[in-house]
């Protein structure tokens, strides 16, 4: 895409305009944050209430002010997907195991540490 530049006699009156790449570069860089509540009541009842927040940065600056949900997000992160796996076996070998426990206290047997019998 191609960008062109006019000239000061075109746009007489006017003040200089950024490109719209300046522009999207400043955002990253500053980073911008819109916010806005939406709120819905009826008879002095509040129905529904939507809160609205849009953080407009580059990932440094993201990093940068405490925002990195995509490390830890499973979809994103292979460690992370890795990590949900593995806590999926735990949960399903501790619910075997609890049931075994289970198992063995209704019929009286008690369970020793560290030992298979």
């Amino acid at each position: 895409m191609a960008i062109n530049h006019r000239t000061g006699s075109e746009l007489s009156g006017h003040p200089r305009s950024d490109s719209l790449a300046d522009v999207l570069e400043r955002v990253l860089d500053k980073g911008i944050v819109i916010a806005g509540d939406i709120q819905i009541n009826l008879l002095d009842i509040e129905l529904l209430t939507i809160k609205l927040r849009l953080v407009v940065a580059s990932v440094d600056k993201a990093k940068e002010i405490g925002i990195d949900w995509w490390e830890s997000d499973p979809e994103l992160n292979s460690n992370s997907r890795r990590l949900v796996e593995e806590n999926d076996r735990l949960r399903e070998r501790l619910e075997r195991m609890e049931g075994q426990l289970a198992r063995l206290e209704k019929g009286g047997d008690r369970v020793e540490e560290g030992g298979d019998g």
